[in-house]
């Protein structure tokens, strides 16, 4: 079972996860699981999203693949049953519009949700990524998966190099050119947010949605994130209700790279969130 999980698992998630600086301990990247109550967890070894209103969830589109109405799905640790799915129409794997947004079926009145970065400024802008998935350094890249990381969660700040168009990107920057907690995220934590959090009040700029240009977790490759502020009035509208059928499908329609419709069933049996409700 552990195989066919690992097998699974590189399947879905086609980067890797929270990565980390080889000269920072571990343990300062560490956090609680409780850290972000706004952090949704979609499978058991990550996948996330990110509360934007009382019954909204930010996330990536192809971070929905298994996600459905009636998905359970966990918000602040707590199961949480899914109403719609809406995926953005244009919507290409590894390209563009990797944005979806999840509607919950009961709204949730305990936890504050983040709001989404309005204003197309954010070059520059000091960053936190937050997830679940596996780790490893700068120099390794990721040496510990996903299972065995355990669900134990990190959060790691980045800069802004680029904003433009429908993505923010960032670079895994070595020695006395990174922050004191510089790191990249992928996929355990894909879907998750890009987000400043101060005063009580939290807002998400990015989606975690891709790398390019070098080998996954290594110094110098570039972190690709969805740019919520070029989404703001796509968010706006599916959130009203405005043109829905025109601007969102209900599910993925084009799958991640290994991942047939055949073979769906199981690998959705194998990392969904089991419900308790």
């Amino acid at each position: 079972m552990r195989f066919w999980l690992l097998i699974i698992l590189g399947i879905s998630f086609n980067s890797h996860s929270i990565v980390i600086r080889h000269d920072v301990d571990d343990a300062d990247y560490r956090v609680s699981s409780d850290v972000l109550p706004q952090l949704a967890t979609f499978y058991i070894d990550g996948g996330h999203g990110t509360l934007i209103g009382s019954k909204w969830v930010l996330t990536a589109a192809h971070a929905t693949f298994c996600l459905r109405p009636n998905s359970t799905i966990l918000i602040n640790n707590v199961p949480t049953v899914i109403d719609q799915v809406f995926v953005h129409s244009d919507y290409m794997p590894g390209k563009s519009h990797d944005i979806a947004l999840i509607k919950i079926q009961q709204a949730l009145s305990d936890v504050k949700p983040l709001m989404i970065n309005r204003e197309k400024e954010e070059l520059d802008e000091v960053l936190w990524f937050i997830g679940i998935g596996g780790t490893g350094n700068g120099i390794t890249g990721q040496t510990i998966d996903n299972l065995a990381n355990q669900g134990q969660m990190r959060r790691a700040q980045n800069t802004v190099k680029v904003a433009q168009g429908p993505v923010i990107k960032f670079s895994f920057d070595r020695g006395e050119n990174g922050l004191p907690l510089e790191g990249v995220s992928g996929g355990g934590d894909s879907g998750g947010p890009a987000y400043q959090y101060e005063n009580g009040q939290g807002i998400v700029f990015g989606v975690s949605s891709r790398v390019e240009g070098g080998k996954i977790g290594r110094y110098g490759v570039t972190e690709v994130y969805s740019r919520v502020s070029y989404f703001a009035d796509w968010i706006d509208n599916i959130i009203a209700g405005n043109n829905v059928t025109k601007l969102a499908t209900p599910k993925l329609t084009q799958l991640p790279a290994g991942i047939t419709e055949a073979i769906l069933p199981q690998v959705c049996e194998a990392i969904n969130i089991k419900s308790s409700l």
